[in-house]
């Protein structure tokens, strides 16, 4: 399993490989991941094999940590050769970096995962040269549909649509006591894109005592906290382990995900809902898609109407009503289990059955093994 993002960075991708493989190898499948990362050196570390170091790069709105460098590239089609692999699984194929060399060179199946959704400049650079890649997958898959939509609108084929797998167990616990003031957690990148803007203005507005925990760094914070600087009513919290990640989500009353768009699947609403936590977040198709109507949705981009969710939310979690009442916070869960991974590792499993039956390494590439 290829990822191009680097593993020591967090990322929606690089979770859902992450995921991903654990639950294949739950399956009895011997799964490694081979991406990027920067705090261990190129190697087979565990099932993890390190390509090389990863370089920022701008892209659909966003600053993507990959790996530009050709020896890395064929390090990881090196590494699915001496390994002996029977498929290869590429996540986000036409990202710039380790996937390249195994798209030209591969000898054996290969499976491509689409994440992205809207408008991609990086598809259109790559014109004839992303369709001739597209066409050696042979079997393309999309986290959604408006992920398929974009890849099909650049590329053209046929693409299967599965979802994002949310590790449930993980992120479901026995919830501590409330104690003190409730806590809006916002989690992700701190860009335009995430709305962490919008959200802080909306903040400003909650008349509700409560506090709100900022997570992750970005380009955008150093000016964010310039204007909403640390007080009793904002914590910023950096970036935060995974483990971190689940005792917030765990101890938090409200998930709030206010992106502007460019979201093609809400991973982390289900990963709130497995929490327990009551989810506000801005009506977007991937947003709605994984909510399930189980989430306050309200416009992209208006702090009013957002101030006006997160108040009403904050109600609820303090009587244990609407949102945060016993019988939805228990549909909530359900609705993420819905979206397990393993239940997403099953189906990835049937893929991979079902190409290596078919002994064809995309649909104009016969088969051929070293």
């Amino acid at each position: 399993m290829v990822c191009p993002y680097s593993l020591s960075r967090p990322g929606g991708v690089q979770g859902q490989a992450e995921g991903l493989a654990r639950a294949l190898g739950a399956l009895g499948v011997d799964v490694h991941l081979v991406a990027p990362s920067d705090d261990r050196p190129p190697g087979l570390h565990g099932t993890t094999f390190v390509a090389g170091r990863a370089t920022a790069l701008r892209s659909n709105g966003s600053v993507a940590p990959v790996s530009l460098s050709p020896a890395a590239s064929l390090r990881a089609l090196r590494f699915t050769r001496d390994a002996d692999v029977d498929l290869v699984h590429l996540h986000e194929p036409m990202a710039p970096g380790l996937g390249y060399a195994c798209l030209a060179r591969s000898r054996v199946p290969l499976v491509g995962t689409y994440h992205r959704s809207g408008d991609s400049s990086w598809y259109r650079l790559m014109g004839p040269l992303a369709r001739w890649a597209n066409d050696r997958l042979a079997a393309r898959c999309a986290v959604s549909k408006s992920a398929a939509d974009t890849a099909r609108a650049a590329m053209g084929g046929d693409y299967e649509v599965l979802f994002n797998g949310v590790e449930v167990e993980r992120f479901a616990s026995e919830r501590p006591a409330a104690a003190g003031r409730p806590a809006v957690l916002f989690l992700g990148r701190h860009e335009e894109r995430k709305g962490l803007g919008v959200l802080l203005e909306a903040f400003a507005g909650v008349t509700t005592d409560a506090v709100l925990w900022v997570a992750g760094d970005g380009p955008a914070t150093a000016g964010l906290r310039r204007r909403f600087p640390p007080s009793s009513r904002i914590e910023w919290l950096g970036t935060i382990s995974e483990d971190e990640k689940r005792a917030r989500l765990g101890a938090a009353g409200v998930l709030c995900a206010p992106s502007l768009g460019g979201e093609s699947f809400g991973v982390v609403l289900l990963e709130a809902m497995a929490a327990g936590c009551a989810v506000v977040a801005s009506d977007l198709p991937g947003y709605r898609g994984a909510s399930g109507g189980l989430a306050a949705l309200v416009a992209p981009g208006d702090p009013v109407a957002l101030a006006g969710a997160l108040d009403r939310a904050l109600a609820d979690v303090r009587l244990g009503t609407g949102l945060a009442a016993p019988a939805a916070l228990r549909r909530a869960v359900a609705h993420a289990r819905g979206w397990s991974m393993e239940r997403l590792a099953a189906h990835y499993h049937q893929i991979y059955e079902r190409v290596l039956s078919q002994g064809r390494c995309g649909p104009g590439t016969t088969l051929g093994r070293p």
